[in-house]
């Protein structure tokens, strides 16, 4: 059975930084396209990053550029999200997910639509308040 599991949420001041692992279980991750997301409350899920392999560009949105690093340990079959300079924006539920491995991969992966996405953690909490 395929699980991924979030970890490293919290409260956090604005400026700080958290860092968010996805672990895997029933899969190896190494051969998957790895995701993050979130949810804001009253908000739709959205993408924030993704990762092919530790040798291609791994994909940001704009909103997170610049503060997001996505990683990944593939002997952990763990994937990072080290999150620097955190804004009250940026509070959400965060999940990470795979991608359905049956679909192409360009140079670079994508977080749309979310639908590419098949498997999905339960997401840890990311509050950011002073």
């Amino acid at each position: 059975q395929v699980q991924l599991a979030e970890s490293g949420g919290g409260l956090v001041q604005p400026g700080g930084s958290l860092r968010l692992s996805c672990v895997a279980s029933g899969l190896t991750l190494k051969y998957y396209v790895v995701g993050w997301f979130r949810q804001a409350p009253g908000k739709e899920r959205e993408g924030v990053s993704c990762i092919i392999s530790t040798k291609r560009r791994p994909y940001y949105v704009d909103s997170v550029k610049g503060r997001f690093t996505i990683s990944r340990d593939d002997a952990k079959n763990t994937v990072y999200l080290q999150m620097d300079n955190l804004k009250p924006e940026d509070t959400a539920i965060y999940y990470c997910a795979t991608e359905n491995p049956e679909l192409p991969v360009g140079n670079v992966c994508d977080v749309y639509p979310l639908s590419r996405y098949d498997s999905w953690g339960r997401g840890t909490q990311v509050t950011v308040s002073s």
